[in-house]
């Protein structure tokens, strides 16, 4: 198996695709994939209906209230007037192919947001004019600095009450540590919201067009505004000028530098994660969104700007770069999988280097199998465009692959890459599920697999103690949405549980066991012995098999079976039947005798030795923590601190914005169900809180003893 490679584009130098000519180099000049990405209620989905709209996709503007929008199209979506899965889209503005992926802001579907951040070039950040940075804004800006994407930032809602430009700038610069570069002012704000001023033209914009936003009006900047429009290039002008060394030159010579040299500047320094590029406006109300077009095609990269794909050559495990040139051998990276009504089961591919053709064979390196791709799809949220290629840099969607899921890479089976996987985070939550007649059993067992074939994060396990089959995910809405999908989608009528927490188990210690498994079965001896050792690795690092034995102990031929019951046991726990993580097994001798050593017997000896030695190795629980921050009003404060210190809470970092006091915790999950009912109670309604997972914790003595007895 090959291990996860960590990414940095940060500390790579942009643009080293284009170090020497490319096969296609103009058409991937005039590409962009990109994301929007934000906290819940930001206006992602908005914008991107906006985007659609005056990029001729769509003839009408959905509304996310109305349940109209392209991207949101699953009933669950409409219903609840979120996203929940991201959608895939393209359109073209000025001659430049955009590829839009709209990503959920909810944390629940956060893995929506790292697969695509994954496989895209840039994003643009959406900040509401009046809640600023908001925790999900937090957590979707640290996944695009992991994977070194660079952003934009677009601050919108600025018609509504509350709304302040300038503090939500200095809380991105603040709390994301992002060196901003304001290239627009708000020309008005709240109800007297107008325009924007673009402060490198040095001009208003206005937009009507009979209430679309259609039309764009250039006019002179009020003079009630100049100063401040002034001041704002003077400040973007010298800020720019520390990070680009060739507009340096020309600012020490006149500080009033050329709008076009400007751009150009700060591209160069965007493209170099240097500086965020800060716009505004209210998608809503249709103002602002051509700009913004223009600033993804101006300061976002296409596939020649970004660092080169790195992967690694599965026989020799040797790191290997992809260009995105058409002439190079095939790379593409498998990153989310869907299931369509007509067509069936939908993987979707970034196509990094290469061409990717229909009817061509294609090598998976997880499976090392080939097979030979169906149809090939360019998808406009739940509607499809056949198309027979896809080229480097292009994203679109493939069929007729039965094996491939998320992580798969599909290439040239002579000229061999494995690209960088998707990290998936740990579920936190589960309840059981079992069909509520007989017969529904087999169709039951088929949607689940059908949704954790297009979840990595909903998790599917049987427990061999109760027979139950056990459903987890990473949050209580998460497991609601799929409660219903199995009703609706899957029209399976099934009974589930009351959602659980998804304790894990440890150790704290070093231990070490050697079990011999010497049993007479069906008349026949078999035997084999396993000695093994096991040690703690710090929080969130899994586990780690290694092997330290001769062959003469273990033949390789019985190490799959070994590791094999390793992988049973660390499912099972020892203590309450926990999987358990964090922990490195190693391997240290073993023994055989010759007629009677089967694969049963060694996979069997490996479960025993592994239980026997964690419990020599101070097993103990571990809970998953939840980062909570919680805007309350003044008045309330007091209340919501005291509520969460009973929820074993640790109160951290606290600031005020405006009249409200935002408050960040650390809670365990488990004292957290029912929680919204509680500040609404607490605060008369005048409360909200978002969470999501943090990490996982040891337990205190007093539930430890509880889980046991349970």
């Amino acid at each position: 198996m090959v291990a996860v490679l960590e990414k940095d584009k940060t500390e790579q130098a942009a643009g080293a695709n284009a170090a020497r000519p490319v096969k296609g180099e103009v058409r991937l000049r005039n590409v962009r994939n990109m994301g929007i990405i934000a906290h819940i209620d930001a206006g992602k989905t908005t914008t991107t209906e906006r985007m659609l709209y005056y990029a001729g996709i769509v003839h009408r503007m959905g509304d996310v209230d109305d349940g109209t929008t392209v991207t949101d199209w699953m009933d669950q979506e409409k219903e609840r007037g979120i996203t929940i899965t991201s959608a895939a889209i393209t359109c073209d503005w000025q001659g430049t192919q955009i590829n839009i992926i709209d990503t959920p802001g909810h944390v629940d579907f956060t893995i929506e947001v790292e697969r695509s951040l994954r496989v895209l070039d840039g994003a643009i950040g959406v900040f509401c004019g009046v809640g600023g940075v908001q925790a999900q804004s937090e957590t979707v800006w640290q996944q695009a600095e992991r994977y070194g994407v660079p952003r934009i930032a677009y601050i919108n809602k600025m018609d509504r009450l509350g709304a302040d430009f300038e503090r939500v700038v200095e809380e991105i610069h603040e709390r994301l540590g992002s060196e901003v570069a304001v290239i627009q002012l708000p020309w008005g704000k709240e109800d007297d919201f107008k325009g924007v001023i673009d402060v490198i033209e040095m001009q208003a914009l206005t937009f009507d067009g009979g209430k679309d936003g259609v039309g764009v009006q250039v006019t002179e900047i009020p003079a009630e505004l100049a100063g401040d429009a002034e001041r704002a290039r003077a400040t973007l002008a010298e800020r720019v000028a520390e990070k680009d060394e060739a507009l340096l030159e020309l600012y020490m010579e006149n500080a009033d530098v050329p709008s076009e040299a400007l751009r150009e500047a700060l591209r160069r320094a965007t493209l170099k994660n240097e500086l965020v590029p800060v716009l505004c406006g209210s998608s809503l109300r249709n103002k602002g969104v051509q700009p913004l077009l223009d600033g993804v095609i101006t300061y976002l990269p296409s596939p020649l700007d970004v660092p080169v794909a790195e992967g690694v050559i599965p026989k020799t495990g040797e790191a290997v770069e992809r260009l995105a040139d058409e002439a190079e051998a095939l790379g593409a990276l498998a990153f989310k999988v869907a299931t369509d009504s007509y067509v069936g089961r939908l993987v979707f591919v970034r196509v990094y280097s290469g061409i990717l053709k229909k009817g061509q064979n294609v090598f998976n390196t997880r499976t090392k199998r080939r097979a030979r791709l169906g149809g090939i799809v360019r998808m406009h949220a739940d509607s499809r465009e056949e198309v027979t290629e896809l080229k480097a840099g292009e994203i679109g969607a493939v069929t007729g692959l039965r094996d491939l899921t998320t992580g798969d890479t599909l290439c040239d089976e002579k000229n061999q890459v494995e690209l960088m996987r998707i990290p998936f985070p740990e579920p936190v939550i589960f309840m059981a599920v079992e069909p509520r007649a007989r017969a529904d059993r087999d169709k039951l067992e088929e949607a689940l697999k059908a949704m954790a074939a297009e979840d990595p994060t909903c998790v599917i396990r049987h427990d061999p103690e109760t027979g139950q089959t056990i459903l987890s995910g990473m949050g209580e809405l998460h497991l609601e949405i799929l409660k219903d999908r199995i009703d609706r989608e899957y029209k399976v009528e099934a009974n589930t549980g009351k959602p659980m927490v998804a304790y894990h188990e440890t150790v704290m210690t070093a231990g070490e066991a050697t079990h011999a498994f010497d049993r007479e079965i069906g008349g026949k001896r078999q035997f084999a012995s396993v000695s093994l050792k096991v040690e703690p690795l710090e929080r969130s690092a899994g586990v780690e098999i290694n092997f330290d034995v001769s062959d003469a102990d273990i033949p390789a031929e019985f190490r799959s079976d070994v590791e094999g019951g390793i992988h049973d046991a660390v499912m099972t726990g020892v203590l309450a039947r926990y999987p358990l993580t964090d922990v490195r097994v190693t391997v240290t001798g073993g023994a055989r005798e010759d007629e009677v050593t089967t694969d049963v017997a060694f996979r069997t000896a490996a479960v025993m030795a592994l239980r026997e030695a964690v419990m020599a190795a101070s097993p103990e629980f571990l809970e998953p923590i939840m980062s909570v921050e919680v805007v309350t009003p003044l008045d309330y404060m007091g209340e919501i601190m005291g509520d969460l210190n009973g929820r074993r809470g640790k109160v951290g970092e606290m600031h005020m914005r405006d009249d409200s006091q935002i408050i960040h915790a650390r809670v365990p999950l488990a004292e957290l169900f029912g929680y919204s009912t509680a500040v609404r109670s607490l605060t008369r309604g005048r409360a909200s809180y978002t969470m999501e997972p943090e990490a996982f914790d040891r337990v205190p003595k007093s539930v430890r003893e509880t889980l046991l007895e349970s």
